[in-house]
């Protein structure tokens, strides 16, 4: 360690010192251990990948929805940073029991297909018959949705 700090000194030895030399000096052992993500981010990008592999969306705008909500969570997945299955228990729990919020996350989900597949989207409307070509029907999300919330369960035990 002796003749790595007498290397070094001769090395800088009538070099002016730049902030960034001051801050890479000091800040080498900064993140030692540390990951330089976020904890948060960790949380949202485990809770994605969860979805990416339990969710069973073959065209993934549902996919890209629910992922999308999970990155506007902050809060919720902050509460649960112990156990963030349980926050996406709760996301998941909450659009299946709540009719707007299953409606929108529907209505996000076509409007992604049709971004996607570039064609209009069909719109399950209610009062209305479903189309036949439409993949995110509020019944078939909400089975998405029921399926899912089981698989979570399931991994909570």
């Amino acid at each position: 360690p002796d003749r790595d700090r007498e290397l070094f000194l001769e090395a800088i030895a009538g070099r002016k010192m730049t902030m960034a030399d001051v801050i890479g000096q000091c800040g080498g052992d900064f993140l030692k251990g540390e990951s330089p993500v976020p904890k948060l981010v960790q949380l949202k990008i485990e809770l994605k990948l969860f979805l990416n592999q339990a969710l069973p969306d073959s065209d993934g705008a549902l996919l890209w929805v629910l992922q999308n909500q999970v990155d506007d969570a902050d809060d919720l997945v902050s509460q649960f940073a112990d156990r963030p299955l349980l926050a996406l228990q709760g996301l998941v729990a909450t659009l299946i029991d709540n009719p707007g919020l299953l409606t929108e996350t529907v209505r996000q989900a076509d409007f992604r297909w049709g971004q996607i597949y570039d064609e209009r989207p069909h719109f399950d409307l209610p009062g209305r018959p479903t189309h036949p070509d439409d993949p995110y029907t509020h019944a078939s999300v909400r089975q998405q949705l029921t399926t899912l919330l089981g698989e979570i369960e399931r991994r909570l035990g």
